[in-house]
C-alpha cells in the first residue's frame, strides 16, 4: 500500500510540474513568440522607405513603412539590404 501511495504522490507532484510549465509557456513565452511572428509578417507585407536607417542596438530599421499605401504609425522593419 505504501508503494501505490509514493507512485499517486509522484503523479501528483508530475502533473503539478506540468501545469507550472505551461502556465509559465502560455502566460510569457508565447506571447512574445506570437508577437514577433506577426511583426515579421507584417513587414513582409509592407513596404518600407529604407533612405532613413534608424540604428536601435546594432539593428538597422526602416521606416516609415506602408501596408496597402497606408502608412503604419510606429512601424519599424529591419532592413536587410
Amino acid at each position: 500500500m505504501k508503494e501505490a501511495t509514493g507512485e499517486l504522490n509522484m503523479a501528483v507532484v508530475v502533473a503539478i510540474s506540468i501545469a507550472i510549465l505551461a502556465a509559465f509557456f502560455f502566460s510569457y513565452l508565447w506571447p512574445i513568440i506570437n508577437n514577433n511572428f506577426y511583426r515579421t509578417s507584417q513587414c513582409d507585407k509592407a513596404a518600407c522607405d529604407c533612405s532613413n536607417i534608424e540604428v536601435v542596438n546594432d539593428v538597422e530599421y526602416c521606416t516609415p513603412c506602408y501596408i496597402n499605401g497606408e502608412e503604419i504609425p510606429g512601424m519599424k522593419c529591419i532592413f536587410k539590404g
